[in-house]
Parts: structure tokens; C-alpha cells; sequence
């Protein structure tokens, strides 16, 4: 049956009742200070019952110039809030006892990442493990008998201790000489070790960790984005199915992610559920009863942005079949109903994230909550429980009706901040792009916005590049930076970008400088029709990742349309970009294959070569750890620039990866490119280049 879009009206706004929107005199700007100094809700558990929420609330520590985390926990009618942990270290991932008496959870208070557990009713944390490992991604089994959690080890070790031995001889050695056997040595931000991510199981009660993944040269979680949601007790609590890539040689270009199953004893191996795809198949979850497995697949191999489907798998040995093949929207996460009759899915959605509601029967998806981003969805009781953040506000719970009705914030936790704060206005607009196909786009007005004023525009890209500019409160590229500079924030989810169905995300393969061009050049375009006061003569194009790609191309393709450009961590040469990256799949997918086999693929629409247009001052800013998109890059930009004698500059982080973390160093990135803005669109027009 076809799926249908029904939207659960009144729940457009929901939540944003909660910030305010006018401001007594003595309010203060928005700046990156604030924006680090927010606290982050995240991780929310319901309570078996469903009566509570257990989560995690991260709070900035500048002096250490890190964030620490405690639990805290409120009643899901929004009642009875209170704070479980208080500790200078941290404390994250809890998971409820099936009694819902105890919370387990990580904390680093030890001095390395260990489970604790805590009575809700009172009482002190009590260290569970002691290992010489730090453990990570903690669940529990559903009659809370057992643990499981992950451990990076050796393959090859039998026990921990073996891998820990290693470890303390690597580190007694003078030499620090590495030998590599494969390709694969180096990820995002990490170099290997030999190390994988192995999920181990132990008795709540106390006992050895069994490796469940014991020899296999995988990890689970998936490195370096996968959690928790990548493994799951069954229903019996006798088994885990896991995630995991058993590609050898040839993982940095497979996306062939399979489900196991292996008992938690240890008396088997691993058996392979999903043998049949030869693509990506993740996040395992039982229906109540546990008579049926719900996970998510993807269909075509090699490509880590194809729509994800929901696959029900009768347990055990059921046929699994498709859901929702005829729902053109790709789920990040699955949660069942208490009576196994709807799922529960988070879905890109016309630039927001919203909430769906699947029928089991017969896979109808309809709106529960449509603006905004909706994060970790769960039944409690009657009612739902949520996380929701908007371009006006970090996460904060909710709890509503199971028809979306009746939508009340159970927190709010960044309430009096975001009172003392003026943020801009966001708008949506759309406009006729490529091929006159609908596009989407947000402006976010500046906050001292005058409509008989002209405002300045920086123009945001995103990343990805299926990725989105969407209703989110960004900590990298938060446009409400922009907005209280002085500048209108302009973010076009150009052909490409996801959440506008599964055609929409593939036009961009083998074009990366085609169509989103014209969908960023004809949006523009469209914003300074539409809207009178932006200033069309001062506009300062940035990006970041494929974002960062789009200002190079820009600046050979594009040379006239910005006074400035900001490229961060951006594809420069698409020739070295391949033999440089780790993740091969990504560029063999979206420019057709190795370099050697279509290096017209390549070279088509490569930013470097056509550097002698270039022309337009860029900002370029780069992170040493950045494995994604290699340092080389950034410095290949950076020397056309200077070469050519074009004003520029290049912010340098040395302990960055692809994005920028540290509180201190984000300071320093937003103060850096306002400031770069500033000295562009906010002066009088230099005079033209001799």
C-alpha cells in the first residue's frame, strides 16, 4: 500500500511556545560563548514502567576546556526532576534495570571508563567492573541478568589481559615504527593499532566478560560514528545480534555491514542473518513479544547515503520481508509500540527531522511531529517521549499523546539562557532549482532586524554531501551565529541533501558541480527577490567537507557572486583526495569507480583545475587529524591563494579532526570567521584587482 503523509495537527510548533520571542532591553546577543555554554540533553531512557526518564545532561567546563556529564531524571509528565550523579568526572549511557529499580551506567570516575550502578530510590553509586580496558556503549539484557558492553582488543587475544599486556609493551618500546600489512591504516582521526570494537557480555551479578566476537577481525560497533544501537540481547537474553563488517582486504570500499547472531556463552560462533545483502543492514531491535526483529537495510552496496528500509525477520527463522520499500524516506531509528502494532521512526523530512509512526501491518507511515529534530523516540505508557531541538533552542524532552497530540516539554533545561538571549527568526522558503524541481531552503533573519535596513548574507553550505541545512540547533554551523553578527544566514538544501526522498539525495552522484551550483546560484537568487532588505553586493559564501568543495568550485566557477569565501576542511584535488582518504567507497561511488578506471569522473568537475580563475579572498581552515578529508588539501588551496597573490588566510588546528571540538578552539573558529566576514561585507567594496 502506498505510504501516506498525514500530519497530526498542532504539532507545527511544537515546543516553540517554550523560547521566547521578545526581550526586555538589557537582553545580550548571541555569540559562541553562549552557544558552548549551553547544556546538552542527551541519551534519554523510559523507565519500564514508562513512568520516568533517566538521561544524560553535559555541562561546559571551561577551565578544563572540556564538557563533563551527570544523569539526571524527570517523571514523563515532567514532574519530579532531579539530579542522580554529581561528579567532576563523567557519567553517561544508562540503561534501566527490568525492575526499573537500578540504573546502570559508565562514568569515568575511576579513571577510565568502567559500569556503575545506582539505586533511583537513594543510596550511592557502586563500581561494577574494574577492568584495564575502558568500556563503552553499555546495554542490558531484557530480564537484566546480563551486561553487554563494548572493549577495543585484539583480535587474536583470548582475555583482556592479553590485550592490555600488548598495549604496556607498545608503550615500553623505543622504536614507534608502525608495520601495516593492508590499506586501511588510518580512520577519521585515528591511526590503527590492530585494536577492533568487540562486544562482550558479562552477569550483572559480577564475573569474566565473555567476547562474543572472539577472532573476528570486525568491530562493533561500527567505527567511528556506531553505538549501542548496533547490537541487542534477544528476547530470551541467551544470544546477541550485532552489526559488522567482515570485508578483509577490501573494507575501506565495502559498506557490506551484516547481522550475527552468537550465543552469550560463548558455545557457538556467530551465525550471518542477513546473507543475502550484500549492502548495509544495522540497528537490531525486538518487538516486545519477541516474535519478530526489526532492522534497517539499505539496498545498493558501496553507497553509505542509499535509503535505509525497515526489514521485519520473524524470530527465529522467519523470512524477513521489506516494510516500508514504497516510504520514501530513509528511518535513523526504530522503536516498537508496547503491543508490537506500530514502530516508531525518525526520518529527514523537507528540511527538518521528523517523527513517523509506521504501521507493522501494513508499513503506512504518517507525522507525528513534523518541525524541527526529533531525537530518540520511545513509548512511555501512553504516551511518547522525545527529544526535539529547532534552529531556536538545543534538545530538550517532550512527552505527547501516541497520535501526536497533546505535545508538552517535560524539560527545560536552556530556558533561562535562551530568555536572557536574541536569536533571529527563522524562515522556510522554496523556490523553482534545477530542472525547475521544488527546492528548500532557510534564512534565519539577523536579531536587530530592521526591514527598512540591508543586512549582509553568509551563506552556509552543508556538508555531506547528502547531508542537510536543516531545523537543528547546530555546535559547528549554528546559524544564530550568524544572525547575531549582523549577517542574515541563507542554508539551500540543494540536489543532494536528504530528506526530499531517495531520487532527490542520488542526482548529486557524478555531479558534484552541476546541479547543487545552479540550486545555490538560483536560490540566492530567489532569497533576494523575495526578501528586499538582504544585500546582495555583500555576501560571503562557507562550507565545510563537500561544503568546503563547493567554495573551491565556487571560486573557479563562481568567481563573481561572493566578496568572500570561508572553506573549511574542503575537497580541493579530487585526484589526491582519492589516494589520500580512507573510506573508498565514498568517492568510488560518487565519481564512478577507482581513479585509475574513470579519472574523467574525477577530473570533471575538480576544483584544482581551475584554479587560474580563482580570484575571490578565501578563509581556509584545516584540522591535522582530519583523515576524512586530508590536511594536503587545505594546504593545496591555501598555496594557490597565496601564489596568485589572492587575500587569504589559513586557521591551522593541530588536535582537530573533521570537525572542531574542543570549546577553546571553537572559540577561536567562530571568532576567526566573523571576523573574516567582518572585514568583507561589513567594510566599503575594495577597489577591483589590476
Amino acid at each position: 500500500m502506498k505510504s501516506r503523509l498525514v500530519l497530526a495537527f498542532g504539532l507545527l510548533a511544537v515546543g516553540l511556545a517554550d523560547v521566547p520571542t521578545a526581550w526586555p532591553q538589557d537582553v545580550k546577543a548571541f555569540d559562541v560563548h553562549e552557544l558552548i555554554a549551553m547544556d546538552r540533553i542527551g541519551d534519554p531512557q523510559v523507565s519500564p514502567a514508562g513512568d520516568r526518564v533517566v538521561y544524560v545532561l553535559s555541562s561546559l567546563d571551561r577551565e578544563a576546556n572540556r564538557r563533563r556529564s551527570d544523569l539526571w531524571m524527570v517523571r514523563s509528565d515532567g514532574t519530579g526532576l532531579r539530579q542522580l550523579t554529581t561528579h567532576e568526572a563523567s557519567d553517561f549511557n544508562p540503561r534501566w534495570s527490568a525492575d526499573g529499580a537500578v540504573v546502570w551506567f559508565l562514568s569515568t570516575r575511576s579513571g577510565s571508563s568502567q559500569v556503575w550502578r545506582l539505586r533511583v530510590d537513594g543510596g550511592e553509586p557502586e563500581q561494577v567492573t574494574d577492568l584495564p580496558l575502558s568500556v563503552g556503549n553499555l546495554i542490558t539484557s531484557p530480564d537484566g541478568s546480563r551486561l553487554a558492553f563494548s572493549l577495543e582488543v585484539f583480535p587474536d587475544c583470548s582475555t583482556i589481559e592479553c590485550t592490555k599486556a600488548r598495549l604496556d609493551e607498545r608503550e615500553e618500546r623505543q622504536e614507534s615504527g608502525q608495520l601495516y600489512e593492508g590499506i586501511f591504516v588510518r580512520h577519521w582521526d585515528t591511526w590503527k593499532d590492530g585494536r577492533r570494537s568487540h562486544v562482550f557480555v558479562m552477569r550483572a551479578g559480577g564475573g569474566e566478560p565473555r567476547d562474543v566476537m572472539q577472532g573476528l577481525d570486525a568491530d562493533c560497533p561500527s567505527k567511528p560514528f556506531g553505538g549501542s544501537e548496533e547490537f541487542t540481547f534477544t528476547p530470551d537474553g541467551r544470544s546477541i545480534v550485532f552489526t559488522a563488517r567482515l570485508a578483509g582486504r577490501e573494507e575501506p570500499w565495502s559498506t557490506d555491514f551484516d547481522l550475527y547472531v552468537v550465543p552469550v556463552d560463548g558455545s557457538a560462533a556467530p551465525g550471518l542473518i542477513t546473507l543475502d545483502n550484500r549492502a548495509w543492514d544495522t540497528g537490531p531491535v525486538f518487538s516486545p513479544d519477541g516474535s519478530t526483529l526489526a532492522y534497517l537495510a539499505m539496498a545498493r552496496p558501496g553507497y553509505e547515503a542509499d535509503r535505509f528500509r525497515v526489514v521485519l525477520k520473524p524470530w527465529p527463522d522467519g523470512e524477513a520481508r521489506v516494510l516500508t520499500e514504497d516510504w520514501d524516506r530513509s528511518p535513523g531509528s526504530l522503536s516498537w509500540s508496547p503491543d508490537g502494532q506500530t514502530i516508531l521512526a525518525t526520518a529527514g523530512n523537507l528540511g527538518n527531522v521528523s517523527l513517523f509512526a509506521i504501521d507493522v501491518e501494513d508499513g503506512d507511515a504518517r507525522v507525528l511531529v513534523e518541525e524541527g529534530h526529533v531525537r530518540s523516540p520511545a513509548f512511555a505508557g501512553e504516551r511518547i517521549v522525545f527529544g526535539r531541538d529547532h534552529l531556536r533552542s538545543p534538545v530538550e524532552l517532550y512527552s505527547a499523546k501516541r497520535d501526536g497530540s497533546d505535545s508538552r516539554a517535560i524539560t527545560r533545561v536552556n530556558y533561562e539562557r535562551l530568555a536572557r538571549l536574541k536569536l533571529g527568526q527563522p524562515e522556510h522558503f522554496t523556490f523553482q532549482g534545477w530542472n525547475d524541481e521544488i527546492v528548500y531552503a532557510w534564512l534565519v533573519k539577523p536579531i536587530d532586524f530592521d526591514p527598512g535596513r540591508k543586512y549582509p548574507i553568509a551563506f552556509l553550505i552543508h556538508g555531506g554531501p547528502q547531508g542537510s541545512f536543516g531545523n537543528d540547533f547546530h555546535y559547528r554551523w549554528n546559524p544564530q551565529s550568524y544572525a547575531a553578527a549582523g549577517y542574515a544566514a541563507i542554508m539551500i538544501d540543494f540536489h543532494g541533501s536528504t530528506g526530499y526522498g531517495q531520487e532527490f539525495s542520488d542526482a548529486i552522484r557524478y555531479d558534484w558541480g552541476g546541479k547543487p551550483l545552479e540550486d545555490l546560484q538560483k536560490g540566492l537568487a530567489a532569497a533576494l527577490e523575495k526578501y528586499e532588505w538582504l544585500d546582495g553586493e555583500r555576501v560571503c559564501a562557507l562550507g565545510a567537507s563537500y561544503g568546503g568543495y563547493m567554495v573551491n568550485w565556487i571560486a573557479g566557477n563562481w568567481p563573481d557572486g561572493f566578496r568572500c569565501l570561508v572553506n573549511h576542511d574542503g575537497v580541493f584535488d579530487q585526484r589526491m583526495m582519492y589516494f589520500a582518504t580512507e573510506e573508498l567507497w565514498f568517492p568510488e561511488w560518487e565519481q564512478g569507480g577507482t581513479y585509475w578506471a574513470n579519472p574523467e569522473g574525477f577530473e570533471k568537475q575538480n576544483p584544482a583545475r581551475f584554479v587560474a580563475n580563482w580570484r575571490t579572498p578565501m578563509l581556509v581552515i584545516h584540522g591535522a587529524q582530519d583523515f576524512r578529508v586530508p590536511l594536503e588539501q587545505g594546504l593545496g588551496a591555501f598555496t594557490v591563494l597565496q601564489r596568485q597573490g589572492i587575500a587569504s588566510q589559513f586557521l591551522y588546528f593541530p588536535d582537530e579532526n573533521h570537525w572542531v571540538l574542543s570549546p577553546a578552539n571553537s572559540v577561536l573558529w567562530h571568532e576567526t570567521v566573523l571576523a573574516w566576514l567582518d572585514r568583507w561585507l561589513k567594510q566599503p567594496p575594495p577597489p577591483p584587482t589590476q
